[in-house]
């Protein structure tokens, strides 16, 4: 059988307890001394040098933004081989011509074509701009990312291991 106290409220404080005090220096512990201080803000994620203007997270998103535009034209392809195939010739001599390394230039330079050609631009612009807020799998892209970087690893590391265990005789 459980029992409980019940204390009358004079007994029950509501104000906070007192704070226990103490010296704003930090203990002296000789085996964490640092030398100097660090350059970087106090953050959990990783330095990464050497990206200039731009974080390893944007030069990623500037890569996709390309892929985008060239997943929008072989979406714009397929749908215009099959229902308008003179606009599907067009886009195709288009594509033969100019690169689609840099998906805004490709599409600007497809928009001063042509009036035909500029539908086709917008209608690209559309799609790239539709798959990439409703058709593409952000959580499955980071799924795989991950997997294959741990596979890799191990896939290296266990190779390396095979390589440096054996006897240059059993090889």
């Amino acid at each position: 059988m459980e029992s409980s106290t019940i204390l009358p409220l004079s007994q029950l404080s509501f104000s906070p307890p007192n704070p226990i005090r103490r010296s704003r220096a930090p203990p002296f512990r000789p085996w964490k001394q640092r030398i100097s201080q660090p350059t970087h803000f106090n953050c959990q994620k990783m330095y990464v040098p050497g990206f200039g203007e731009a974080s390893p997270e944007a030069k990623a998103a500037n890569n996709l933004h390309h892929f985008f535009t060239y997943v929008a034209v072989r979406i714009v392809t397929a749908q215009l081989q099959s229902y308008n195939p003179e606009a599907y010739q067009d886009l195709m001599e288009f594509l033969g011509r100019h690169p689609l390394n840099d998906g805004d230039k490709f599409c600007a330079d497809l928009m001063r074509e042509s009036p035909r050609h500029k539908s086709l631009a917008l209608r690209i612009l559309e799609v790239r701009s539709a798959y990439c807020k409703n058709d593409f799998e952000w959580d499955n892209l980071k799924r795989l990312a991950s997997k294959m970087v741990s596979e890799s690893n191990t896939k290296l590391m266990k190779d390396y291991v095979l390589e440096t265990t054996y006897p240059e005789s059993e090889k």
